[in-house]
């Protein structure tokens, strides 16, 4: 099976009705983690709150100053609304569609680490970057996770959508594949997310289950300019048209 690796966003609708359940490695493993970021937003320091965000204004902190431990939840997959997520556009989906990304693509919270699409959290605002409390979430969740993710993702092929940012929250230890996106010759921010959003939305309509199908997937508006292979990556850059 193919499994996708995919970066979350700063934007994330409130909000949820899903029930708790079991993440992606564990709840337990997550506990001090998740504890720490409670306390600060439930302390009321807006000093640590501002800081923790990334963000001026304490009214802008208020639709996340809310107990995490008894905010809504909803599907990773569902909760995340930035410029990946817009061109993925999750909700006009087929439901066999939607269901492909809730089990197959491996989002890399800032908070939670890795969970899959269908794993249920609840809305939060961590900068990236940003430590929480005394915990660098980079270095949190490679020390407690890399190994279980090798186990989870040792029968399967791999797509990593991720920004170069979360390869500091797992490293992938065997053969996997990326993309790069070309405009005009230049590598684009912008145009960087929404293609790997694209790209997912293109992967759930066809049901890609292998790296040789996505191969041969052709994608709007994309044509492969040269494959590179170094040691275990394989790096597919596109010309976006």
């Amino acid at each position: 099976m193919l499994k996708i690796l995919f970066s979350p966003s700063e934007g994330k609708l409130s909000g949820g009705t899903e029930k708790k359940k079991e993440l992606l490695g564990s709840n337990a493993a997550r506990d001090e983690i998740l504890n720490q970021y409670n306390a600060i937003i439930m302390s009321g320091n807006e000093k640590n709150i501002l800081k923790l965000f990334g963000l001026k204004k304490f009214e802008d902190c208020e639709p996340y100053i809310e107990d995490l431990f008894a905010s809504p939840l909803m599907c990773a997959i569902e909760r995340y609304s930035g410029v990946a997520y817009e061109y993925l556009d999750f909700a006009s989906l087929e439901k066999a569609s939607q269901e492909y990304l809730k089990q197959n693509t491996i989002i890399f919270s800032n908070l939670y680490g890795a969970v899959l699409g269908s794993d249920t959290i609840a809305n939060y605002k961590v900068k990236q970057t940003n430590a929480i409390g005394t915990i660098e979430p980079d270095k949190f969740y490679r020390e407690r996770f890399s190994y279980q993710l090798d186990l989870y993702l040792a029968h399967d092929e791999i797509l990593d959508l991720r920004a170069g940012y979360y390869d500091k929250f797992y490293k992938v230890n065997k053969n996997y594949t990326t993309l790069k996106f070309l405009k005009e010759g230049k590598s684009v921010s912008h145009w960087a997310k929404a293609y790997r959003g694209k790209v997912l939305r293109e992967l759930a309509k066809y049901n890609i289950n292998s790296l040789k199908e996505f191969m041969s997937l052709e994608i709007e508006g994309l044509s492969v300019a040269e494959i590179k292979v170094v040691k275990k990556k394989t790096e597919i850059v596109y010309n976006i048209l």
